[in-house]
């Protein structure tokens, strides 16, 4: 018989190249080690599969962080902790994941990766910062579309002061003391 493993969905919220999935990796390398069940939800290829052939509007990025909001919140509630790098750059989105966690009684929590536009667009990983600089794209979160960062996250992140080591331990001591880990 195995021991009930308390499933969670942490959310790692904030600007493209912030260290979202980064983060996220370093930290379900760690969890797995210790024998956790994990699940990193990557934008990317949720975009790619799950949610092909949404758009970048509000209403889309609104729908597609639902369906990740959904899976994680399945996921969780069957002890699975859910990492889920991904910008949903709206509170009121954020905010409806929670809520459905909340009356499901799955854990949720917000983790805000603050990282200054300025210093993502240096790292700028997949080059959309170039891309928008130059004309070819629009609608970048936190440069020509609206990022509303949380108000009150769980855990604030500064990537950009710290190394992902440093920003995955602080992350998994918020785990720790929530009782997630």
């Amino acid at each position: 018989m195995s021991v009930t493993e308390t499933g969670a969905t942490i959310w790692l919220t904030g600007l493209p190249s912030a260290g979202k999935t980064t983060i996220a990796r370093e930290l379900a390398a760690r969890l797995r080690g210790e024998g956790h069940r994990v699940e990193v939800l990557d934008g990317d290829e949720i975009r790619e599969f799950l949610s092909a052939g949404l758009s970048f509007s509000r209403e889309d990025r609104h729908t597609n962080v639902q369906r990740i909001g959904f899976v994680a919140g399945l996921l969780a509630a069957n002890g699975v902790k859910v990492l889920v790098p991904v910008i949903a750059p709206y509170a009121d989105s954020r905010e409806a994941v929670r809520k459905r966690h909340q009356a499901g009684g799955t854990a949720y929590l917000e983790v805000h990766v603050a990282t200054p536009v300025e210093v993502c667009s240096v790292r700028d990983v997949k080059g959309l910062y170039a891309k928008q600089a130059a004309g070819e794209i629009s609608g970048l979160t936190g440069v020509d579309d609206p990022y509303e960062a949380p108000e009150s996250p769980d855990l604030r992140i500064e990537s950009h002061q710290q190394t992902v080591q440093e920003s995955a331990a602080e992350l998994y001591a918020l785990l720790s003391e929530r009782g997630a880990a």
